[in-house]
């Protein structure tokens, strides 16, 4: 018997470690989980931006997933950045074989930095593969109205996350991190249940904000993954990344990554 929860990133590296699977392992390892990784794209990049990307092969991708799942298993999977179609498509196929039961889709496109990561054609395969495997999806609003294909009105944020739980997904967390105000508010919307709820935080005026998305949605994974159920993991998984944000480091000269370490003191 596991004597630790388990949890898997399926993800792209990124070499400045504030965001990909090394925010994911960190926050992992932080919350008491231990962290497995499917690699899924190298990136050279660093706080100011993404200088090149490799996009690994479908067939490697899948191959790193059944390679861990066969052996250890999991108790929560996330998934990041995947880059192309064909990607998405084998993580889908993988996921839905090895009946991971708490998949969390941080539906990653473009970085803080404004480098795309996710093809313009790969959108559909994300709504039409991985969308319907997922526990939660966790888009900001601009990869929210991406994946609707409209525009989302500031008043329109209840009916855009019921739209996209029609997509197929379970529940959505609709962050508000791009709106403006003295606090971040998330909607979270559980399509099962049908409880729908505001989500708010003190908005902290910093430029050390990169990687917020990758770990906020693998911080909740790991509450999953420890066994709470979705409403609580969301809620502390937004405290999680609120306090890395609070703390956030002042590395190199773009966007810095958040502290992982230090958020991880409270929990």
């Amino acid at each position: 018997m596991r004597q630790i929860p388990v949890a898997l990133t399926i993800a792209g590296s990124d070499s400045g470690g504030g965001a990909g699977i090394q925010a994911d392992l960190k926050t992992f390892t932080v919350l008491g989980v231990y962290g497995m990784s499917a690699i899924t794209a190298i990136t050279v990049q660093n706080t100011v931006g993404v200088r090149d990307a490799l996009v690994l092969e479908p067939e490697l991708v899948a191959a790193q997933i059944d390679a861990v799942l066969e052996d250890i298993g999991c108790d929560a999977a996330k998934t990041g950045m995947l880059g192309t179609a064909q990607v998405v498509r084998a993580v889908a196929d993988r996921v839905a074989a090895h009946e991971v039961r708490n998949l969390v889709v941080d539906p990653v496109m473009v970085a803080k930095s404004g480098d795309r990561l996710l093809a313009e054609d790969a959108s559909s395969a994300l709504v039409a593969d991985l969308l319907p495997l997922a526990r939660v999806v966790t888009p900001n609003l601009p990869e929210a109205e991406a994946l609707l294909g409209h525009e989302i009105a500031e008043d329109a944020m209840e009916d855009a996350a019921r739209e996209i739980c029609a997509l197929g997904c379970r529940a959505v967390v609709l962050k508000g991190g791009h709106g403006g105000g003295d606090e971040a508010i998330d909607l979270f919307f559980d399509a099962e249940t049908e409880r729908i709820e505001r989500m708010s935080a003190p908005r902290y005026d910093t430029r050390n904000t990169h990687g917020t998305g990758c770990t906020f949605a693998s911080a909740i994974t790991a509450h999953l993954a420890k066994g709470l159920d979705l409403r609580n993991a969301v809620a502390m998984g937004k405290r999680f990344v609120t306090e890395a944000i609070r703390r956030g480091l002042p590395l190199g000269s773009g966007h810095g990554p958040t502290d992982h370490i230090g958020a991880g003191r409270l929990f």
